[in-house]
């Protein structure tokens, strides 16, 4: 099959694009390298330049040959940056995002593969949590994404296309030794504190520790990126049935910023200076997500699902492209 990835220079979208040509697919990758690297492209993948929300551009990849589908991760992702400038996030996620259904809609591509997230949550009423559970964002990232979402429900109900919606949390390790997670800047946990082990950055800041949490700091959901993707794979491929699919993605079981930490200590075997700072705003004390439902619909299984064993992934990479 011909698939757009669009973000796929980035760190999800470039491991998503390596499996689709691991297995035989054709590739282009579509990204404007704000965020993404070039090196992240899959070599057997065609790479076009440009931002998603140029509907014209898009349409003309659309229109020189046929596409099945698209999977679609190019987006702002900072949960705290989207309550400074949130006005970039409705401008990048939302409006980007309506520019690809536009253009997708007017050149008959009906298949499309959502990089959503669970931050549409906001701060839930329960954990696990199921798709059933109440939208409601506590962040513009959050927002921006859950409006992208109720976009595609209605391209779906009034033009047909098969949509997956696939919502996830904290995506961490590493494919192999030659592509992990690189952000410029660095903003999530893991690299961060791997960065502390190899002594790039003096401490961790831990963002609040009164949280009615176990050690007082915030309990996030961490999934490997492997399995991530191969998530996204399966459900392109059940959009060939049947579209409307909404699937949470994640461990079912979470871990405090401070087990986070003592686990890098661990893999590692480097001390990791820690400050304590005040709370972000917009940060929900607990976030698990039940995969329950993509389980038992698509037969998905995290293959590694242990915090050390995703560490160790991100360590051998990180090692190999900052340990100079």
């Amino acid at each position: 099959m011909r698939i757009l990835v669009t973000g796929g220079a980035g760190y999800i979208g470039g491991t998503v694009a390596q499996l689709l040509v691991d297995a035989g697919h054709n590739v282009v990758v579509y990204d404007n390298l704000s965020h993404g690297h070039r090196w992240a492209v899959p070599k057997d993948a065609r790479f076009v330049e440009g931002d998603v929300a140029d509907r014209q551009k898009l349409e003309t990849i659309f229109s020189a040959e046929t596409f099945d589908g698209v999977m679609h991760f190019a987006a702002l992702i900072e949960a705290g940056e989207s309550m400074k400038v949130p006005e970039q996030y409705f401008r990048n996620n939302t409006v980007g995002t309506l520019a690809l259904l536009e253009a997708m809609q007017a050149q008959g591509v009906q298949r499309l593969v959502f990089s959503s997230t669970a931050a549409v949550y906001g701060e839930p009423e329960r954990t696990p949590i199921v798709e059933t559970a109440k939208l409601q964002p506590t962040n513009a990232y959050g927002e921006s994404k859950l409006l992208s979402e109720t976009m595609m429900q209605w391209m779906e109900s009034q033009h047909g296309m098969r949509v997956a919606r696939l919502r996830y949390f904290n995506v961490a390790g590493a494919l192999d030794e030659h592509r992990g997670e690189a952000h410029e800047p660095e903003s999530h946990l893991i690299p961060l504190v791997l960065d502390a082990a190899l002594g790039k950055r003096k401490s961790i800041k831990i963002y609040g520790n009164d949280y009615a949490t176990k050690d007082g700091t915030c309990v996030r959901d961490y999934i490997h990126v492997r399995d991530l993707a191969e998530a996204h794979m399966m459900a392109f491929n059940a959009l060939g049935e049947r579209g409307g699919l909404v699937y949470n993605l994640g461990n079912g079981q979470g871990f405090t910023v401070r087990e986070v930490i003592d686990a890098v200590r661990r893999v590692t075997r480097r001390p990791i200076v820690v400050e304590i700072e005040p709370r972000r705003s917009g940060d929900p004390a607990v976030l698990v997500a039940s995969s329950e439902k993509i389980q038992r619909e698509l037969g998905w299984q995290p293959k590694t699902p242990y915090i050390n064993d995703i560490i160790a992934s991100a360590w051998a990479w990180h090692q190999k492209k900052f340990g100079k």
